[in-house]
Protein backbone atom coordinates (compact mmCIF):
# COMPACT_ATOMS: atom_id res chain seq x y z
CA UNK A 1 0.00 0.00 0.00
CA UNK A 2 2.70 2.10 0.99
CA UNK A 3 4.22 1.68 -2.41
CA UNK A 4 1.33 2.23 -4.63
CA UNK A 5 1.04 5.96 -2.76
CA UNK A 6 4.58 6.77 -3.25
CA UNK A 7 3.96 5.81 -7.61
CA UNK A 8 0.55 8.16 -7.15
CA UNK A 9 2.84 10.84 -5.48
CA UNK A 10 5.69 10.33 -7.56
CA UNK A 11 3.18 10.81 -10.56
CA UNK A 12 1.64 14.00 -9.79
CA UNK A 13 4.74 15.42 -8.57
CA UNK A 14 5.56 14.77 -12.50
CA UNK A 15 2.58 16.32 -13.76
CA UNK A 16 2.97 19.16 -11.39
CA UNK A 17 6.31 19.90 -12.33
CA UNK A 18 6.00 19.08 -15.89
CA UNK A 19 3.34 21.79 -16.48
CA UNK A 20 5.12 24.15 -14.25
CA UNK A 21 7.71 23.63 -17.06
CA UNK A 22 5.21 24.18 -19.96
CA UNK A 23 4.12 27.38 -18.26
CA UNK A 24 7.94 28.63 -17.95
CA UNK A 25 8.83 27.84 -21.37
CA UNK A 26 5.09 29.54 -23.21
CA UNK A 27 6.30 32.75 -20.95
CA UNK A 28 9.59 33.09 -22.50
CA UNK A 29 8.98 31.62 -26.12
CA UNK A 30 5.61 35.16 -26.04
CA UNK A 31 8.69 36.90 -24.68
CA UNK A 32 10.87 36.49 -27.84
CA UNK A 33 8.20 36.80 -29.88
CA UNK A 34 7.66 40.36 -28.78
CA UNK A 35 11.80 41.12 -29.12
CA UNK A 36 11.09 40.06 -31.58
CA UNK A 37 13.35 36.92 -32.03
CA UNK A 38 10.37 35.06 -33.72
CA UNK A 39 13.00 32.14 -34.34
CA UNK A 40 13.83 32.20 -30.92
CA UNK A 41 10.68 31.84 -30.11
CA UNK A 42 9.36 29.13 -32.29
CA UNK A 43 12.71 26.92 -30.65
CA UNK A 44 10.86 27.50 -27.75
CA UNK A 45 7.01 26.62 -28.48
CA UNK A 46 8.67 23.23 -29.74
CA UNK A 47 10.16 22.18 -26.44
CA UNK A 48 6.62 22.93 -25.28
CA UNK A 49 5.57 20.58 -27.87
CA UNK A 50 7.92 17.50 -26.49
CA UNK A 51 6.51 17.92 -23.31
CA UNK A 52 3.12 17.98 -24.62
CA UNK A 53 2.88 17.49 -28.39
CA UNK A 54 -0.54 18.27 -28.03
CA UNK A 55 -0.63 21.70 -26.44
CA UNK A 56 -2.94 24.06 -28.84
CA UNK A 57 -1.09 27.55 -27.94
CA UNK A 58 2.63 25.56 -29.15
CA UNK A 59 1.14 24.19 -32.16
CA UNK A 60 -0.91 27.20 -33.58
CA UNK A 61 1.93 29.66 -32.73
CA UNK A 62 4.55 27.07 -34.19
CA UNK A 63 2.35 27.29 -37.64
CA UNK A 64 1.98 30.91 -37.77
CA UNK A 65 5.64 31.61 -36.98
CA UNK A 66 6.84 29.18 -39.91
CA UNK A 67 4.92 31.36 -41.77
CA UNK A 68 6.06 34.74 -40.44
CA UNK A 69 9.78 32.98 -41.01
CA UNK A 70 9.19 31.27 -43.86
CA UNK A 71 8.04 34.53 -46.13
CA UNK A 72 11.54 35.99 -45.38
CA UNK A 73 13.54 33.22 -46.76
CA UNK A 74 14.11 35.15 -50.17
CA UNK A 75 17.57 33.86 -50.53
CA UNK A 76 16.95 30.51 -49.98
CA UNK A 77 13.50 28.92 -51.34
CA UNK A 78 13.82 25.36 -50.63
CA UNK A 79 14.07 26.50 -46.81
CA UNK A 80 10.79 29.01 -47.34
CA UNK A 81 9.17 26.40 -48.86
CA UNK A 82 10.08 24.32 -45.78
CA UNK A 83 8.86 26.51 -43.35
CA UNK A 84 5.36 26.48 -45.22
CA UNK A 85 4.82 22.94 -45.08
CA UNK A 86 5.77 23.16 -41.33
CA UNK A 87 3.31 25.87 -40.93
CA UNK A 88 0.90 23.58 -42.31
CA UNK A 89 1.90 20.71 -40.26
CA UNK A 90 1.76 22.12 -36.87
CA UNK A 91 -2.01 23.68 -37.91
CA UNK A 92 -3.00 20.07 -39.05
CA UNK A 93 -1.91 18.73 -36.03
CA UNK A 94 -3.75 21.28 -33.87
CA UNK A 95 -6.63 20.46 -35.99
CA UNK A 96 -6.94 16.99 -35.19
CA UNK A 97 -6.83 17.59 -31.67
CA UNK A 98 -9.42 20.64 -31.71
CA UNK A 99 -11.31 20.76 -35.16
CA UNK A 100 -13.35 23.82 -34.31
CA UNK A 101 -10.53 25.46 -32.55
CA UNK A 102 -10.34 29.88 -34.25
CA UNK A 103 -6.87 30.42 -34.06
CA UNK A 104 -5.94 26.46 -35.33
CA UNK A 105 -8.12 27.31 -38.40
CA UNK A 106 -7.02 30.63 -38.68
CA UNK A 107 -3.27 29.73 -38.60
CA UNK A 108 -3.80 26.66 -41.50
CA UNK A 109 -5.42 29.50 -43.39
CA UNK A 110 -2.13 31.57 -43.28
CA UNK A 111 -0.12 28.54 -44.03
CA UNK A 112 -2.50 27.95 -47.19
CA UNK A 113 -2.31 31.45 -48.01
CA UNK A 114 1.48 31.80 -48.06
CA UNK A 115 2.18 28.78 -49.66
CA UNK A 116 -0.68 30.06 -52.51
CA UNK A 117 2.15 32.76 -53.59
CA UNK A 118 4.42 30.37 -55.42
CA UNK A 119 0.82 28.91 -57.47
CA UNK A 120 -1.06 29.42 -59.93
CA UNK A 121 -3.79 28.61 -62.05
CA UNK A 122 -6.04 25.24 -60.39
CA UNK A 123 -3.50 24.84 -57.70
CA UNK A 124 -3.94 28.57 -56.54
CA UNK A 125 -7.65 28.19 -56.82
CA UNK A 126 -7.55 25.09 -54.83
CA UNK A 127 -5.97 26.76 -52.00
CA UNK A 128 -8.44 29.67 -52.43
CA UNK A 129 -11.37 27.48 -51.81
CA UNK A 130 -9.44 25.46 -48.80
CA UNK A 131 -8.36 29.17 -47.15
CA UNK A 132 -12.20 30.09 -47.37
CA UNK A 133 -13.40 26.86 -45.81
CA UNK A 134 -10.74 27.64 -42.79
CA UNK A 135 -12.14 31.25 -41.89
CA UNK A 136 -15.24 30.83 -42.15
CA UNK A 137 -14.60 28.58 -39.17
CA UNK A 138 -12.39 30.57 -37.31
CA UNK A 139 -14.58 33.30 -37.28
CA UNK A 140 -17.76 31.09 -36.48
CA UNK A 141 -15.97 29.87 -33.13
CA UNK A 142 -14.10 33.42 -32.72
CA UNK A 143 -16.05 36.29 -34.36
CA UNK A 144 -13.45 38.37 -32.68
CA UNK A 145 -10.73 36.91 -34.57
CA UNK A 146 -8.45 39.66 -35.82
CA UNK A 147 -5.96 38.11 -37.64
CA UNK A 148 -8.82 35.80 -39.46
CA UNK A 149 -10.50 39.14 -40.60
CA UNK A 150 -7.07 40.51 -41.99
CA UNK A 151 -6.74 36.98 -43.59
CA UNK A 152 -10.53 37.00 -44.90
CA UNK A 153 -9.76 40.77 -46.09
CA UNK A 154 -6.86 39.61 -48.16
CA UNK A 155 -8.71 36.06 -49.80
CA UNK A 156 -11.49 38.99 -50.74
CA UNK A 157 -8.99 41.47 -52.24
CA UNK A 158 -7.13 38.04 -54.14
CA UNK A 159 -10.43 36.92 -55.34
CA UNK A 160 -11.51 40.56 -56.62
CA UNK A 161 -9.03 40.50 -58.78
CA UNK A 162 -8.81 37.64 -60.57
CA UNK A 163 -7.49 37.41 -63.73
CA UNK A 164 -9.69 36.16 -66.75
CA UNK A 165 -7.68 32.72 -66.61
CA UNK A 166 -8.13 32.12 -63.20
CA UNK A 167 -11.94 33.14 -63.84
CA UNK A 168 -12.43 30.49 -66.60
CA UNK A 169 -10.64 28.14 -64.42
CA UNK A 170 -13.03 28.55 -61.31
CA UNK A 171 -16.11 28.57 -63.82
CA UNK A 172 -15.07 25.41 -65.55
CA UNK A 173 -14.20 23.69 -62.54
CA UNK A 174 -16.11 25.10 -59.51
CA UNK A 175 -19.29 26.75 -61.71
CA UNK A 176 -17.75 29.91 -59.85
CA UNK A 177 -17.66 30.85 -56.49
CA UNK A 178 -19.61 33.64 -54.71
CA UNK A 179 -19.04 37.58 -56.11
CA UNK A 180 -16.52 39.27 -54.25
CA UNK A 181 -15.94 42.97 -53.92
CA UNK A 182 -13.06 45.19 -52.98
CA UNK A 183 -15.48 46.77 -50.06
CA UNK A 184 -16.08 43.96 -49.02
CA UNK A 185 -12.24 43.20 -48.28
CA UNK A 186 -12.15 46.57 -46.76
CA UNK A 187 -14.68 46.10 -44.49
CA UNK A 188 -13.27 43.00 -43.11
CA UNK A 189 -9.59 44.89 -43.01
CA UNK A 190 -11.47 47.29 -41.07
CA UNK A 191 -12.66 44.99 -39.24
CA UNK A 192 -9.19 43.44 -38.13
CA UNK A 193 -8.44 47.06 -37.73
CA UNK A 194 -11.20 47.94 -34.91
CA UNK A 195 -10.16 44.83 -32.61
CA UNK A 196 -6.31 44.89 -33.34
CA UNK A 197 -5.65 49.09 -34.13
CA UNK A 198 -1.90 48.17 -33.56
CA UNK A 199 -1.66 45.58 -36.32
CA UNK A 200 0.97 47.02 -39.15
CA UNK A 201 0.45 44.94 -41.44
CA UNK A 202 -3.25 45.01 -42.06
CA UNK A 203 -3.12 48.99 -42.69
CA UNK A 204 -0.92 47.99 -45.45
CA UNK A 205 -2.78 45.35 -47.15
CA UNK A 206 -6.31 47.67 -46.27
CA UNK A 207 -4.53 51.42 -48.08
CA UNK A 208 -3.74 48.85 -50.84
CA UNK A 209 -7.65 47.80 -50.91
CA UNK A 210 -8.61 51.53 -50.65
CA UNK A 211 -6.32 52.61 -53.55
CA UNK A 212 -7.79 49.93 -55.73
CA UNK A 213 -11.08 51.23 -54.80
CA UNK A 214 -10.12 54.45 -56.47
CA UNK A 215 -9.70 56.10 -52.22
CA UNK A 216 -6.49 57.11 -52.79
CA UNK A 217 -6.58 60.02 -49.69
CA UNK A 218 -8.24 57.43 -47.35
CA UNK A 219 -5.14 54.98 -48.43
CA UNK A 220 -2.43 57.32 -47.86
CA UNK A 221 -3.59 58.59 -44.67
CA UNK A 222 -3.79 54.92 -43.43
CA UNK A 223 -0.06 54.32 -44.49
CA UNK A 224 1.23 57.69 -42.31
CA UNK A 225 -1.11 56.76 -39.39
CA UNK A 226 0.89 53.02 -39.86
CA UNK A 227 4.48 54.57 -39.78
CA UNK A 228 3.46 55.87 -36.53
CA UNK A 229 2.79 52.76 -34.71
CA UNK A 230 5.78 50.70 -32.73
CA UNK A 231 7.25 47.91 -34.18
CA UNK A 232 5.97 44.72 -32.62
CA UNK A 233 7.40 42.36 -34.89
CA UNK A 234 10.37 41.16 -37.59
CA UNK A 235 8.20 42.41 -40.40
CA UNK A 236 7.02 45.65 -39.10
CA UNK A 237 10.10 47.50 -40.29
CA UNK A 238 10.06 46.00 -43.80
CA UNK A 239 6.50 46.68 -43.83
CA UNK A 240 6.94 50.47 -43.12
CA UNK A 241 9.35 50.71 -45.84
CA UNK A 242 7.00 49.54 -48.32
CA UNK A 243 4.30 51.90 -47.07
CA UNK A 244 7.06 55.05 -47.25
CA UNK A 245 7.69 53.90 -51.01
CA UNK A 246 3.66 53.67 -51.17
CA UNK A 247 3.05 56.91 -50.02
CA UNK A 248 5.53 58.42 -52.22
CA UNK A 249 4.33 56.61 -54.98
CA UNK A 250 0.44 57.37 -54.79
CA UNK A 251 0.98 61.32 -53.59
Amino acid sequence: MKFLYAIIICTFSFLFLNAQDIEVLLKEAARLEMVPDEKASFYKYKEVLKLNPSNILALTKCSELCSRIGQREFANPKLRGDYYKWAVKYADAALNIAPDNSEANCVMAIALGRSSMTKSGRDKIDNAREIKKYLDIALKNDPHNFKAWHVLGRWQYEISNLNAVERGIVKVFYGGMPQVTLQQSINSFERARSLRPEFILNYLEMAKAYKENNQNSKAIAYLQQMLSLPIQTEDDAAIKEKGKILIKKWQ
